[in-house]
């Protein structure tokens, strides 16, 4: 029996258009080849997920190209953006006899001027592989565009928020490509979009409405003909034309099912837009309320979430935290690579007056002067939950006062515990724990929070959209704007 040839690509970073760092080549982790595999197998991720499926398969061989990932950030420098697409695609043609290939994508990439990188790149595998199977997976994050849709036969999201299923997605993904390998089904796709941005805690999958349409899109998958369905609500920090939330349905060749049940998730949503607000808590109150909990108040800073695209720089609940004498045990991350110079410079057990913060984003955050100990200093690596690894650049722990700040040169996640128990700060032993992530942060902490806040502070990643300066996305859209009435009809 000749074994079924799979090419196994990925390219993923979350880009914030509102955030003025870009993001360069330096800032993703590249492997390629045999290295993809020895990178991802035996993690929590989407590669690992099918990976396991193909490998369970007596007749698939899987054909690793090239994986490139990089934390949430700025718009992606052109050339760094070129390199990296042509790279991918220069290990496809290399690798071009093929029977089809999965594609791990975030989806909302964005460079300089390429509004669409994942459109560009799946475009350009299909021009690679013209007549053979395409399958990618997307963050429900992801924006959705006529490129992506046109260039693979299925895209499957994720069905989490936060997101817990990357594994299971990529194990969804690779069984449904071992099916069209097969040639036992024929997709028919039906995407219904939705002029709607969305935030707040009813995205969360677990309590949240937005798990009831996940749910619906769940069900669709378990009928007979079921094959991929999500709702793709966007990255709202990602300003380009085709932002806005999306429904997509893929069913195997009954497209009126398709289409009536990617309207009827569509209408579902828009019915019930008003609950995907966020509401937010003024920084004063918050503290007001820690001071006033026992137990462990985590602090949503999702202005500034590395999660989320932002640079990491915001220094603001410090500043108010120093300004009202807060005087818990608080635990929090700032990206300050000078001030992480400085801490090289004096040492460990040095005290130093220095600025902290504002050096990335300085229109939203000024320098704060702090007078801070080096308590620690390491070269920022370690591995996140999900077993890929985490890259800080050189990390300094400053103690200022009870306040301990770990100080990274590049920006990381700060979604779940293993970023500060790298540094031998253990969460559950603080009063106050800062986040810089919007909801992620939940599957690591609620069950160890008496209090959680999503605090209302500037930054490029506000959960106050209003507050952000689009320019490029397709407008009326809500809740930017009023009295829309949308058709929600599928294409």
């Amino acid at each position: 029996m000749t074994a079924k040839r799979v090419l196994l690509a990925e390219l993923k970073q979350e880009t914030a258009t509102f955030n003025p760092v870009p993001t360069s080549y330096d800032d993703f982790q590249v492997v390629s080849g045999a290295d993809v595999l020895t990178t991802f197998r035996g993690t929590k991720t989407e590669a690992a997920g099918a990976l396991d499926v193909f490998e369970a398969e007596d007749d698939i061989e899987v054909v690793p190209t090239m994986s490139a990932w990089a934390v949430s950030g700025g718009p992606i420098r052109d050339s760094d953006l070129d390199r990296l697409i042509d790279g991918i695609l220069q290990r496809a043609r290399e690798n071009s006899d093929v029977d089809g290939a999965y594609f791990v994508l975030h989806g909302a990439m964005a460079g300089e001027t390429e509004r669409d990188p994942e459109g560009r790149v799946l475009a350009g595998l299909r021009e690679i592989l013209p007549d053979k199977p395409i399958v990618a997976s997307l963050d429900l994050h992801a924006i959705l565009t006529d490129r992506m849709v046109d260039a693979a036969d299925l895209l499957v999201p994720y069905h989490t928020y936060p997101h817990s299923d990357h594994y299971e997605t990529g194990e969804r993904a690779a069984r449904n490509l071992t099916r069209l390998l097969e040639g036992t089904v024929s997709p028919t796709v039906a995407r219904v979009r939705i002029p709607m941005l969305v935030r707040g805690d009813e995205l969360l999958t677990a309590t949240g409405k937005f798990g009831e349409a996940i749910g619906f899109c769940q069900d669709v998958e378990s009928t007979p003909s079921g094959l991929a369905a999500g709702v793709i609500i966007g990255n709202p920090f990602t300003d380009v034309p085709d932002l806005r939330s999306n429904v997509i349905v893929a069913t195997d060749g009954d497209l009126d099912l398709a289409r009536r049940e990617a309207e009827r998730v569509a209408r579902f949503m828009w019915d019930h837009r008003d609950l995907f607000l966020h509401a937010l808590t003024s920084l004063e109150e918050a503290i007001a309320e820690a001071k006033r909990t026992t137990g462990l108040t985590v602090f949503s800073d999702a202005a500034d979430a590395t999660a989320s695209g932002a640079p990491g720089d915001s220094n603001a609940i410090l500043r108010g935290l120093l300004s009202v004498n807060y005087d818990g045990d608080a635990l929090m991350s700032l990206v300050d690579a000078p001030a992480v110079a400085s801490a090289y410079e004096n040492g460990v057990g040095a005290t130093m007056d220095i600025a902290l913060g504002g050096t990335l984003d300085p229109q939203r955050h000024e320098p704060l002067r702090v007078n801070a100990r080096v308590e620690r200093l390491t070269d920022g690596v370690f591995t996140y939950e999900d077993g890929t690894p985490g890259r800080g650049g050189r990390t300094a722990v400053l103690a200022i006062d009870k306040i301990r700040v770990v100080v990274t040169e590049r920006p990381v996640y700060v979604v779940g515990r293993q970023v500060f128990l790298a540094q031998d700060l253990d969460p559950r032993t603080f009063d106050l724990v800062v986040v810089k992530s919007p909801n992620g942060f939940r599957t690591h902490y609620e069950s160890m929070a008496a209090r959680i806040f999503t605090i209302d502070v500037p930054g490029a990643t506000s959960a106050n959209l209003r507050s952000l300066p689009f320019a490029r996305c397709s407008r009326p859209i809500f809740p930017l704007d009023e009295g829309l009435n949308p058709s929600l009809t599928s294409d």
